[in-house]
C-alpha cells in the first residue's frame, strides 16, 4: 500500500512556476488542505521564481519545487519515487506560437516527447489520474457560427498547436493502450497575473503604461475568448475531481473578442489614446477565429465568473500594481526578442471600429 502521511494527497505539477501552472498552484494549496504540491519546472525564460515567492511563504509545510526538465526521463522518474507521487497535472510547454515558427523542435522536444516521458512515470507508478493542459488551438480556424466540440477534428496551424496536438493524441493514447486514467482539458487565452509579457495581452498593457506602441496583427479582427486564469483553474480542478477518464473537455468563457477590441479596452481602462495602435504584418498561418462548445464541462458544474470586460479590468490592475514583477523581465532577453521579432513590421493600415 502506498505510503501517505496524515491521508494527503502528494501532487506533481509540472510548469508549475508558469503563468497558468503558478496561478493553479496557489490555486489548488488554498481549495485542498489535503494536497502536498511539488512544482517540477526547467525554469525556462518563462519559469519565473517570482511566481511562487508567495506560494513558498505562505505554503512551505505543502509546498517543494525541483528544477527539472519533462524530457528528462531520470529527473522525472527520481521525483515521482522521491515524492510519492499520487497525481500528475501537466502544464509544462512551450506556449507561444510566434517562438514556434522559429524554435519548433523545441516545442516538440518538450509538448510530445516531454509528455511521453510523463505519461511513462503515470504508467509505471499507477497513479490516480494524469491531467493534461491542452489549448483550444489544436483546433486550428474556426469558421463563424460553429464552436469546436471535444472531438472535432484537429488541425493545428503552428508547430506549438501541432506539438499540442500530438501531446492530446499520446495521452488517449495511452489511456486506450494502457489504461492510464488520463483527462484532457483544451482552455481558450488566458489573460491574470504573472504572465510573461511577450504575450498579447501583458505585452500591450505594459506597453501602453510606458506610451509605447501596440503591435497589432493586420487588421485586429482575429476573435478569441479571453478567459480569466483563475476560471480556468477552477474549472481544471473540477475536470481531475469529476472528469471521466479518456476524456477531453473544453474550458473557456464561451465569448469571443477580437484583438483590437481588446486593445481598446486596455486603452480606456488606462486612459491612453488610441493611436497608440500599432498595425504590423500579421503572423504566418495566423487563425482568424477560435471558439469553444463548453457544455461538457458545464455539465460537471463548472462555469466561468468573469466576463471579459472584468477579466481584463482585473488584468490591467495587477500590472499596474505589479510593475516590480514585470519591469525586470522587459530587458535582456526580452527586449532582444522583441526587437528581433517586431522591428520593421509597421504598415500602414486605417483600422475599422
Amino acid at each position: 500500500m502506498r505510503y501517505n502521511p496524515r491521508a494527503m494527497k502528494s501532487v506533481m505539477v509540472t510548469g508549475g512556476a508558469g503563468f497558468i501552472g503558478s496561478n493553479y498552484v496557489r490555486f489548488a494549496l488554498e481549495r485542498h488542505p489535503d494536497w502536498r504540491i511539488v512544482v517540477l519546472d526547467k525554469f525556462t525564460y518563462a519559469g519565473n521564481p517570482d511566481n511562487l515567492k508567495d506560494i513558498a511563504e505562505r505554503f512551505k509545510d505543502r509546498f517543494t519545487v525541483v528544477r527539472g526538465d519533462i524530457a528528462d526521463r531520470e529527473v522525472v522518474f527520481e521525483t515521482m519515487r522521491m515524492h510519492r507521487v499520487d497525481i500528475i497535472i501537466n502544464f509544462a510547454a512551450d506556449t507561444h506560437v510566434d517562438r514556434s515558427l522559429t524554435e519548433p523542435g523545441q516545442f516538440i522536444l518538450t509538448d510530445v516527447y516531454g509528455t511521453y516521458v510523463l505519461l511513462e512515470a503515470a504508467r509505471e507508478f499507477k497513479v490516480e489520474r494524469y491531467h493534461q493542459i491542452s489549448t483550444d488551438e489544436v483546433y486550428g480556424d474556426i469558421p463563424e457560427p460553429h464552436r469546436s466540440r471535444e472531438d472535432d477534428r484537429l488541425r493545428g496551424s503552428s508547430p506549438y498547436s501541432a506539438s499540442k496536438a500530438g501531446g492530446d493524441l499520446m495521452c488517449l493514447a495511452y489511456h486506450r493502450s494502457f489504461g492510464v486514467p488520463v483527462t484532457i482539458t483544451r482552455g481558450t487565452n488566458n489573460i491574470g497575473p504573472y504572465q510573461y509579457p511577450e504575450k498579447v495581452v501583458p505585452l500591450f498593457i505594459t506597453n501602453a503604461i510606458d506610451n509605447l506602441p501596440l503591435p497589432l496583427y493586420g487588421d485586429g479582427k482575429q476573435m478569441r475568448d479571453y478567459q480569466y486564469v483563475l476560471d480556468h483553474c477552477e474549472g481544471i480542478d473540477v475536470v481531475i475531481e469529476r472528469g471521466v477518464p479518456g476524456e477531453v473537455y473544453n474550458i473557456g468563457s464561451g465569448v469571443e473578442t477580437r484583438n483590437i477590441d481588446m486593445a481598446r479596452a486596455i486603452l480606456d481602462l488606462l486612459g491612453k489614446p488610441y493611436t497608440l495602435i500599432q498595425p504590423i504584418t500579421d503572423r504566418p498561418g495566423h487563425d482568424r477565429r477560435y471558439a469553444v462548445d463548453i457544455s461538457k464541462v458545464r455539465a460537471l458544474g463548472w462555469q466561468p465568473r468573469h466576463t471579459f470586460a472584468q477579466a481584463i479590468e482585473k488584468t490591467v490592475r495587477w500590472y499596474v500594481d505589479n510593475e516590480w514583477w514585470w519591469r525586470k523581465i522587459k530587458s535582456g532577453e526580452f527586449m532582444e526578442y522583441y526587437k528581433r521579432h517586431y522591428s520593421g513590421r509597421e504598415v500602414n493600415l486605417q483600422l475599422e471600429l
